[in-house]
C-alpha cells in the first residue's frame, strides 16, 4: 500500500517565483489499485509520481509504501520498490548496451553492484522468456545494442526492465505520449499483461482523457497542486470526456488548460 499523508511541495522557497507545486496531498493507493492522473498544465502531476520515486523530497507530510516511512529516503534506497518509465523512450535504458545488459543492470537495481553483469545460459533463457511475453521478437535479439530498436521497441523494454526486481510500485509518467498511435494501443496493451502478472500498484499520468477512463480502475484529477477529484466504481465507468471535462470546471472554476488534452478530444 502507498499512503501520502498531508504533503506539501515547494520549489523556489522565498523567491520571487516561488511555487506551491503540492498542497497538502493526502492519497491511499491500497494494493493492486491501477490509479490514472489527469489534470491542467503545472496541476503537480509529475511532482507526485517524483516524490514517490524520491527524487524529490516534500517540505512536510509523509510517504509510505507497505507500512514504512519512505519520506526522505533517496532513489536509489527505495528503486527496488518503485519501477519508472518516463514519456522519452530514450530515458530508460543505455543505448549503447545490448537487450540483456540492459536487462542485467534492471536486475541488479536496489542492490549492490560489483563490475560483472552477471550474463549466464540460465539468465539468459529467462530474459527471452520475458522478452518473449512482449511479442515483439526481441527474445532473438538479446546481443542487439539498444540504439537499434523503435522507439515502441525501447519503451516496451524500458517497461519490463521497470518491472523486473518485484518491485511493489509502478510509477508512468505520459510514458506513450511520444509514440505514435499505433504503438501507443501496443505498449499499453503490453503494460496490462506485466502489470496483471506482476499484481503491481500504478500509478500513471496521462493526458489522454479516453485513456485515462479505460486504464486501471481509478483516475484522480488534479489542479494547481491539489487532488480535485477522486473517482472510481460505477462512477468512473459512466464518466464520459465530456462530463471529465465539466467536473474539471465545477471543481475548479475554470476551463481545463492542457494543449495536449485539448488535442485528444
Amino acid at each position: 500500500m502507498l499512503k501520502l499523508n498531508n504533503v506539501h511541495k515547494i520549489f523556489n522557497y522565498g523567491r520571487i517565483n516561488e511555487n506551491h507545486a503540492l498542497k497538502d496531498i493526502s492519497l491511499v493507493v491500497p494494493k493492486g489499485d491501477f490509479i490514472t492522473i489527469i489534470g491542467s498544465n503545472g496541476a503537480g502531476k509529475s511532482t507526485l509520481l517524483n516524490l514517490v520515486a524520491g527524487t524529490c523530497f516534500p517540505e512536510s507530510g509523509t510517504v509510505e509504501i507497505n507500512g514504512q516511512d519512505m519520506t526522505n529516503w533517496p532513489v536509489h534506497k527505495r528503486s527496488h520498490l518503485v519501477g519508472r518509465v518516463f514519456q522519452d523512450p530514450l530515458k530508460g535504458t543505455a543505448a549503447e548496451m545490448t537487450i540483456e545488459e540492459n536487462l542485467s543492470l534492471a536486475v541488479k537495481r536496489g542492490r549492490p553492484r560489483g563490475l560483472r553483469l552477471g550474463l549466464n545460459k540460465k539468465r539468459r533463457e529467462e530474459f527471452r522468456r520475458l522478452l518473449a511475453l512482449l511479442e515483439l521478437g526481441l527474445e532473438n535479439r538479446l546481443e542487439d545494442p539498444v540504439k537499434l530498436l523503435s522507439g515502441g521497441q525501447r519503451q516496451a523494454l524500458t517497461l519490463l526492465m521497470a518491472t523486473l526486481g518485484d518491485p511493489k510500485i509502478l510509477l508512468l509518467d505520459e510514458y506513450t505520449a511520444n509514440l505514435d498511435p499505433k504503438t501507443a494501443v501496443q505498449i499499453v496493451e503490453i503494460t496490462g499483461r506485466i502489470v496483471e502478472q506482476g499484481e503491481l500498484t500504478v500509478l500513471m499520468v496521462t493526458h489522454d482523457l479516453k485513456q485515462a477512463l479505460a486504464m486501471g480502475n481509478r483516475t484522480i484529477m488534479m489542479d494547481q497542486g491539489r487532488i480535485i477529484l477522486d473517482i472510481k466504481g460505477e462512477e468512473r465507468e459512466k464518466t464520459t470526456v465530456n462530463s471529465l471535462l465539466e467536473k474539471f470546471s465545477e471543481k475548479s472554476g475554470r476551463e481545463l488548460t492542457n494543449d495536449r488534452v485539448l488535442l485528444q478530444r
